[in-house]
């Protein structure tokens, strides 16, 4: 995942921010549900683009914000040490619901053809679904892959503005509609990949088990 690379860097710009909200008793919890109201307020925006492309730019901010403010809420439940299982099942849940919503806006209305957003929607879902799972097989979390939602986010605004700027369709697609294309197949080439790691994780663990020395009966 290449923006996670970035994170040391993010974290120098989200800490300050986040200290502030501290003060005004703003809570993760506050931030996440804002982040799935901007990912729900990129849906207008990409609907009525079809006949205003300077919608674009709106939908595109929308994303952004959702991604900001998705960032911002695990960075304050740190400094404010609320970390725990209920935020992070809502962090999880909204992700979620955000990410179907933003995809769906797109081939909704009319970016991507229908098959395409359902590949594009299932590999998200798988992909997220792995990360988690892993975690439930005793085998940790785990987010590798080529794509994870941080640089789907940022190929979704880059697209959505290039779109903006230049809204003709090259080869039966917007730049728009490539982006649909590119993140529904390497969605579930991530996918691959984690369940690769997962299933040799599981397998490690259980060659280890077996090395085990046999109690004495």
């Amino acid at each position: 995942m290449t923006i996670n690379s970035f994170r040391n860097h993010a974290t120098k710009i989200l800490h300050p921010l986040a200290l502030i909200l501290e003060k005004r008793r703003i809570t993760a919890n506050n931030l996440s549900i804002l982040s799935l109201i901007f990912a729900t307020l990129s849906i207008p925006m990409y609907y009525y683009s079809t006949n205003d492309h300077t919608y674009l730019f709106m939908a595109a901010l929308f994303v952004f914000l959702n991604s900001f403010t998705d960032a911002l809420d695990g960075t304050l439940a740190r400094i404010t040490k609320t970390e725990g299982p209920s935020g992070d099942f809502l962090d999880h849940i909204i992700d979620r619901y955000s990410d179907v919503f933003i995809l769906c806006a797109i081939f909704f209305t009319g970016y991507a053809s229908l098959k395409i957003g359902l590949i594009a929607v299932t590999g998200v879902l798988l992909t997220s679904y792995l990360g988690t799972q892993a975690q439930a097989v005793n085998a940790g979390r785990h987010y590798g892959g080529i794509l994870g939602r941080a640089d789907r986010l940022v190929i979704i605004i880059l697209a959505t503005i290039a779109t903006a700027l230049y809204s003709e369709k090259i080869f039966y697609y917007s730049i728009l509609g490539w982006s649909m294309i590119l993140i529904a197949t390497t969605s579930h080439i991530t996918a691959i990949q984690r369940i690769h790691h997962i299933w040799q994780a599981l397998k490690k663990e259980s060659e280890d088990i077996t090395k085990l020395p046999k109690p004495y009966k």
